[in-house]
């Protein structure tokens, strides 16, 4: 069940305790002066959300990756919490001026390994790993270009296609090291699953379908062809069809989905009720029960978006569209979403009830937003431009402020990445973002650090 609520008054005893919340920023640190630097559908290609983990923490070390304007493939170490950055290059260069084709890092934590998966949109992936153990014993190892294998085209020994997008490296609870990546191309692709053992790759299988019918569009128009927009277990489904929305200058992602699952293979809805099987029986547009919030394809809801989990282990989601108060056709998602775009917060209680609420600040822009929580389950929004709403458990999420504003200090282009590893055992966010070019011409490439 899904009530929409909406967004009301906040008390004066709301605002103190939000208030308290107090993030600052503690470090901004270089990695690259000239980061290669341009705009493509919307975002850059050093920093896209659906990347998930270009900066990323094992056991005191923190890692980053991004092209510098010669387009060569760099990585960096640092030690925590201030030691200074140590970069290398790899033997690979980025082939298009295309924001899709970002570096994703991954740290097996049974070996140590590194993994690094890049350059892809729709075709052939490239990517290589460490030596074992690099990660695991960082302050006794060399940094060196040495220290990884040849560039393969192959998920080490595993073939995964010639048609691969917004690949993401994952650790289960039982830290094992899963890759999810979507098959296919926009509107007609699966996404699929494969999981590292003991130094080998193994196919877990696909987990969502492109079949079924989903029709929209006054008498209506059908489209047969999909896929989902954001991996793991919350997303969109986006139609292959343009003729489902109202404009050609819209975008077909329709409606919010979620669903559970045992660490990849066995897939239910939030009423519990099994819905699927990786690899035999995916998922798909038809499936029962998985649309906790519906929405039709003409307000530019956007696809790949964020979500974490509380203490409780329940899911907490930001989505992001044109609100139906700002008309029922967005003709154009970029002017249409920078001018009305809203992010909204979605939770789900422990009796499968979700409630969702818009964040009182106008987006500004096309880019994504990411969700993070606190030891306490208070939520916190990083807005594009590293603008930092935050809401308390106390207020049942109802008093959104802005807690931090970098829009000016940091001069971030928009979307940001978060290393959510470090997440998990210290009060501070380290943000991966790039300072705006007006010109295209290189530009800096950071970490930020804000505690909270």
């Amino acid at each position: 069940m899904f009530v929409q609520l909406q967004l009301l008054p906040v008390l004066a005893g709301l605002v103190s305790l939000v208030a308290a919340l107090n993030v600052t920023l503690s470090s901004n640190t270089l990695l690259d002066r000239s980061g290669i630097f341009f705009v493509s559908y919307d975002g850059l290609v050093n920093v896209n959300s659906f990347q998930a983990s270009g900066v990323i923490t094992h056991l005191g070390y923190q890692y980053a990756a991004w092209y510098t304007s010669d387009r060569s493939a760099m990585l960096a170490r640092r030690a925590l919490p201030n030691g200074a950055w140590s970069k290398i290059p790899l033997p690979h260069k980025l082939r298009a001026n295309d924001s899709h084709n970002v570096i994703s890092l991954g740290i097996s934590p049974a070996d140590g390994v590194i993994h690094v998966a890049m350059d892809c949109h729709s075709n052939t992936m490239f990517y290589t790993k460490s030596v074992i153990g690099l990660a695991n014993a960082p302050a006794s190892k060399t940094w060196a270009a040495s220290k990884f294998g040849r560039i393969q085209t192959t998920l080490g020994n595993l073939n995964i296609g010639t048609a691969v997008t917004y690949p993401q490296f994952v650790v289960t609870p039982e830290r094992k090291l899963q890759f999810v990546y979507r098959s296919g191309v926009s509107g007609n692709g699966a996404n699929e699953l494969a999981e590292y053992d003991g130094g080998t790759w193994r196919d877990v299988g696909q987990w969502t379908s492109t079949t079924g019918s989903y029709t929209a569009n006054g008498p209506g128009v059908t489209s047969t062809a999909r896929n989902s927009g954001r991996i793991h277990t919350s997303g969109t489904w986006r139609e292959h069809s343009a003729g489902v929305s109202c404009s050609s200058g819209g975008l077909t992602n329709h409606d919010t989905v979620y669903g559970d699952d045992d660490r990849g293979r066995t897939w239910h809805n939030t009423a519990g009720t099994k819905i699927g099987t990786s690899g035999s029986s995916p998922i798909s547009v038809s499936t029962a029960g998985i649309i906790v919030d519906p929405l039709n394809p003409d307000h530019a809801v956007m696809n790949q978006e964020s979500q974490a989990t509380d203490s409780q282990n329940l899911p907490h989601i930001v989505i992001s569209y044109v609100p139906g108060r700002f008309g029922q056709c967005v003709s154009s998602y970029e002017s249409g979403r920078v001018a009305h775009g809203r992010a909204f917060h979605l939770f789900r209680s422990s009796s499968g009830h979700w409630t969702k609420t818009e964040i009182p600040l106008a987006l500004g822009s096309v880019g994504r937003s990411q969700i993070f929580l606190d030891p306490q389950d208070n939520v916190y929004v990083v807005l594009p431009f590293v603008r930092v709403m935050a809401a308390t458990t106390a207020s049942n999420y109802t008093d959104w402020a802005l807690v931090y504003d970098g829009r000016r200090s940091l001069k971030a282009f928009g979307e940001v990445t978060l290393d959510r590893r470090r997440l998990e055992t210290e009060r501070i966010v380290s943000i991966l973002f790039q300072v705006v070019s007006p010109n295209g011409s290189p530009s800096s490439v950071r970490v930020a650090d804000l505690k909270f």
